[in-house]
């Protein structure tokens, strides 16, 4: 293989790649969560979510891609098995049980909450550590993407406190006081 002369060192470009195959599983593991509640959304939020979702794994399918050809950009392979996605990754896969539609996008806040902070991370030490600005920046576009997807999630269930049975706690009605004339 023909030596790559970016002017980045070899260990420099593999600490990134480390990272970048580490934000590649959790972005497989937030697809795969994505997916399974497209397909198993039931309710009356069914069409908007189901909707929803198949913009979002549009979108990280897209992503996926591109961070795994940022790895082989820097010279290495990156991670590509259900195996080595639960190794990287930290995104915990859904168990058997198929939650309610409220429960399905307060997971899935959760999980692309968690990739933004991890990004966060890795956006800093590219930079700092690693001296790879390039990768830096793509990582920041990333972040930026998952705190859209975040932002609609939450406001899909925003200003409604509701359980995972789909009951709103604490569900006393606020009497409307008449206008004085």
């Amino acid at each position: 293989m023909r030596k790559i002369n970016i002017g980045l060192s070899e260990e420099q470009r593999s600490g990134v790649s480390e990272l970048l195959n580490s934000d590649l599983a959790n972005a497989y593991l937030v697809l795969i969560k994505t997916k399974k509640f497209h397909w198993d959304v039931v309710g009356p939020q069914f069409r908007s979510l189901h909707q929803l979702w198949e913009e979002q794994y549009q979108a990280l399918t897209i992503n996926i891609d591109s961070l795994a050809e940022r790895v082989r950009t820097l010279g290495f392979f990156p991670v590509g098995t259900a195996a080595g996605f639960l190794e990287y990754g930290s995104i915990k896969e859904q168990s058997d049980n198929i939650p309610l539609a409220t429960e399905m996008v307060s997971q899935l806040v959760d999980d692309h909450e968690e990739i933004i902070r991890n990004l966060r991370e890795h956006v800093d030490q590219s930079s700092e550590k690693f001296g790879d600005e390039g990768t830096a920046d793509f990582l920041t576009g990333l972040m930026e993407q998952h705190e859209e997807m975040a932002w609609m999630l939450r406001s899909f269930i925003e200003g409604e406190a509701l359980s995972a049975d789909g009951n709103k706690p604490n569900s006393s009605k606020i009497p409307v006081e008449a206008s004085s004339n």
